[in-house]
């Protein structure tokens, strides 16, 4: 049997029908439940006209509904789009045409904003509505609500053969222009991004070895925060029904809910974004942390953005065992590694034969070696960028016959092969000749008691090329530290040259819905505040 994700799911439903796969917002389903549901919507697709290679946009907040779409998508072949739900028309118009979407599946919640968009995007024929069809109405456009039509059609599967080399399509980006979808074939998603089945030790190699293990393995709950439509959600999705265990997700995010479910759900571990969602569940934590049960509770993971080291320091004081682990990677290369801190302070991820850190020319740098240079994975990586040949050939280039996933952020090797981790090479400041790297700033400025959340950027500066700025968001109950507040705290932390000169408070930082900063927002905020 292929590594389909469809068909690893439907082989895990069938060893374990009656093991819970699903919690959101109440709503229970077990995996036969899931497998059944995805199947009806799976088959009213197919008799819409969706077919092998077509591509249906999921605009959707986390719900079962999202859930069965997403496997009902895979099980005819077809490929799931993601799509961010906070787009306006302008963005949202760009990703359906770009993605080539025939078919949408759409909440009532967005139906106005899509109504509008959809006479701009020829190729959506058909549209599911979760919640009142009558609520998105457009010439040209067949619209069914969701319930009537998985209600329609069988429960049972009878789908035809699928292929490892089926596509799993992730539109990732929008912080540093318009989104781009990083095509998978399902074997290589299911080994970079899931880790084969098994993230905590060796991969199955086989759908078999999968099987064997899955009723073997402890029913775990697991809570994710992040919306599906986030790669580092999808990751946590489907690691977890390969391992047989219990996703519990949320339409929204909110610290104090997050909490309850861990405590009711009892939950073992908690998956967020960054400090970002990491943050407000610490303070709500350190207030009213006798209103929660987090006995259950062994690890909290990120994915899609790092935990800054005073949020790392924060969440350990109070919940002294607990076990935190910030994954290294992207939707281009799927899991990296886990992010260890060292005595020093710095980042780093263990020696793997598939990463690499390599040079201008793609060559890669020997163990020991002082430079710095470009992340590289190779093996199990994207075939490219769909609908984007100029893009592909600059993130997933091909060197001596084997393609690699090259995104920009810089490391060095050390000599026992593992690598640090310096940041994100196009952010990084150039001032007088010295490279600083923002990721590094960030982490010395939010240890500050009063930050709540910062990103840094360079501005123009006469003297040096460019200077360190950052815009800071601050705790309720305290006063704004100023420039010179900030840039002594940090002086303790980094060299002086890397200390920001210009700090800008704003109410809130602009990150997407997963978490992410939004790095070119920074840079305008400042050079509009130091203009």
């Amino acid at each position: 049997m292929s590594l389909n994700l469809a068909d690893l799911y439907e082989g895990v439903a069938d060893l374990i029908p009656d093991r819970e796969a699903l919690v959101c917002d109440g709503r229970r389903r077990t995996y036969v439940e899931l497998d059944e549901g995805s199947n009806r919507i799976a088959h009213h697709l197919a008799n819409a006209g969706v077919g092998p290679g077509d591509h249906v946009a999921l605009h959707m907040r986390n719900s079962v509904e999202y859930v069965e779409s997403l496997l009902g998508c895979l099980k005819i072949r077809a490929v799931p789009i993601n799509v961010n739900y906070r787009y306006v028309d302008a963005e949202l118009t760009y990703l359906y045409n770009d993605s080539k979407s025939v078919a949408l599946i759409v909440d009532e919640e967005f139906a106005g904003t899509v109504a509008t968009v959809l006479p701009g995007t020829p190729d959506v024929k058909h549209v599911v509505v979760v919640g009142n069809p009558d609520s998105l109405v457009v010439d040209g456009v067949d619209t069914v609500g969701y319930e009537a039509a998985a209600q329609a059609q069988p429960s049972s599967r009878g789908f035809g053969a699928r292929s490892e080399d089926d596509l799993f399509i992730i539109y990732t980006g929008g912080t540093t222009g318009m989104p781009k979808g990083v095509m998978w074939r399902h074997e290589d998603f299911y080994f970079a991004a899931l880790t084969g089945g098994n993230p905590f030790g060796p991969p199955h190699r086989t759908a078999q070895e999968l099987y064997t293990a899955v009723p073997n393995v402890f029913a775990m709950n697991m809570l994710s925060t992040a919306p599906l439509m986030h790669g580092a959600a999808s990751y946590s999705l489907f690691t977890g029904f390969f391992m047989g265990a219990n996703a519990i997700l949320m339409a929204k995010f909110d610290a104090k809910t997050t909490l309850e479910l861990a405590g009711t759900e009892k939950a073992i571990s908690i998956t967020v974004v960054g400090d970002a969602m990491a943050r407000p569940i610490a303070d709500e934590l350190a207030a009213n942390g006798a209103d929660y049960d987090l006995s259950s509770v062994a690890m909290v993971t990120s994915g899609g953005a790092l935990f800054s080291l005073s949020l790392r320091d924060q969440l350990k004081s109070l919940v002294p065992n607990l076990n935190i682990r910030d994954g290294f990677g992207s939707s281009e290369s799927g899991v990296d590694g886990n992010i260890e801190i060292g005595e020093d302070g710095l980042m780093r991820i263990a020696a793997r034969d598939e990463t690499r850190v390599v040079d201008e020319r793609m060559r890669p740098l020997e163990p020991g070696s002082p430079d710095t240079g470009y992340i590289a994975r190779s093996g199990h990586v994207p075939v490219g960028y769909f609908n984007d040949p100029v893009k592909t050939a600059a993130t997933f280039p091909i060197v001596d016959g084997v393609r690699m996933s090259v995104l920009g952020d810089v490391g060095r090797v050390e000599a026992d092969g593992s690598i640090v981790l310096l940041g994100r090479g196009s952010q990084c400041i150039n001032t007088g000749g010295e490279k600083v790297y923002p990721e590094e700033i960030e982490q010395a400025i939010k240890s500050h008691p009063a930050v709540l959340d910062a990103l840094v950027a360079g501005v123009p500066d006469e003297k040096f090329g460019e200077r360190v700025a950052a815009v800071i968001t601050t705790r309720e109950g305290f006063d704004v530290p100023d420039a010179a507040e900030i840039g002594e705290h940090c002086a303790t932390q980094v060299a002086r040259y890397k200390i920001p000169r210009t700090v800008v408070s704003v109410p809130t930082i602009m990150r997407s819905p997963s978490g992410k900063a939004d790095y070119r927002w920074a840079k305008a905020t400042l050079v509009e505040q130091a203009n």
